[in-house]
């Protein structure tokens, strides 16, 4: 896959929605990785025009992240998005199918993250051309299945596309396990969102920074106080805070309380806009524990591109 091999290093920042805009999505670029936009769900003509310029502006390939399951109800944000030549489309968290046609017809190279068997299974049916072996310790959304390595192990023996390892990679060892595995290129998503870049609000850099590797906790409850209808089978990677201590494993009663009254979801809005990590998501994979200061995209793609001094002392030790 010449998009790939074209790169200086093999390295995509994750879509992530609310984190991964133009001004990330470039720096990644211009560093020589892979930039990635995360398109939310309630995507605008005026904020791809914003932020297209922002990722395209080092000249180098972009690419934009989709969730299929938005798309049920046309594929018009597929069109414009594509109307803004992006080099990837990764279509996600649902059936890709119409979307990568729709993306294949414009010249545009298709991508899906999987989470399980079955994904892989539908990422094959579609003819995707890239599939992203995404692991249960990625933060975000998601399934919670399978980790990453054995996930990549299934996926590897069962097709000869490129493919892209992503969940719990954070660091130059990280990056160089999953190449040394077979991988095509490694998929980052915490590390990237406490970049100086970052959409993400300061509070939410900082509090990914300061996380230990066992501080997330993967849950619903955070879509359910919402009211976001993410497919129940997706939950989300976040660290863990006050109000995931009291609701993760209470999704019953969560749902039945956000049914009868409005006072949890508008105390989550107010969260989500006043940065207040005690009760917003902070979404973070298990690597947060990797990622112990905020720093730009230049200086990540820098430190995890010393990926080859580990595998050539594997090399070495092994021959």
């Amino acid at each position: 896959m010449s998009l790939l091999r074209d790169l200086a290093q093999p390295i995509l920042n994750a879509p992530m929605a609310g984190a991964a805009g133009g001004r990330l999505a470039g720096a990644v670029s211009a560093a020589g990785g892979f930039g990635m936009i995360g398109i939310a769900g309630a995507i605008t003509e005026e904020w791809l025009a914003r932020e297209v310029p922002l990722a395209a502006a080092s000249g180098r390939p972009w690419g934009a992240g989709m969730m299929a399951w938005v798309l049920d109800g046309g594929l018009d944000p597929v069109r414009m998005v594509l109307d803004h030549k992006p080099d990837l489309l990764c279509i996600s968290f649902g059936d890709p199918g119409p979307a990568a046609q729709l993306a294949r017809d414009a010249g545009v190279t298709t991508a899906m993250q999987v989470g399980n068997a079955e994904d892989v299974d539908r990422a094959i049916e579609a003819d995707i051309d890239l599939i992203v072996c995404r692991g249960s310790e990625g933060g975000g959304h998601g399934r919670g299945e399978v980790a990453t390595l054995p996930l990549l192990q299934l996926v590897l023996d069962r097709t000869d596309k490129p493919v892209i390892a992503a969940g719990g990679i954070a660091t130059a060892r990280g990056v160089a396990a999953v190449l040394a595995a077979g991988a095509a290129a490694a998929w980052v998503g915490t590390r990237f969102a406490a970049c100086t870049e970052s959409l993400s609000a300061d509070s939410l850099k900082q509090a990914i920074a300061s996380a230990a590797v066992d501080d997330t906790v993967y849950t619903r409850a955070f879509d359910v106080a919402q009211r976001i209808p993410w497919p129940s089978e997706f939950g989300g990677r976040a660290i863990r805070n006050p109000f995931t201590e009291e609701w993760a494993d209470r999704i019953d009663e969560l749902q039945q309380r956000v049914d009868s009254e409005d006072e949890l979801t508008d105390r989550m809005n107010a969260a989500r806009a006043s940065g207040d990590v005690t009760v917003a998501p902070v979404y973070a994979g298990q690597s947060a524990g990797l990622t112990p200061r905020v720093e730009s995209a230049a200086d990540v793609i820098a430190d995890l591109a010393r990926f080859r001094e580990h595998l050539n002392a594997a090399w070495v030790a092994w021959q």
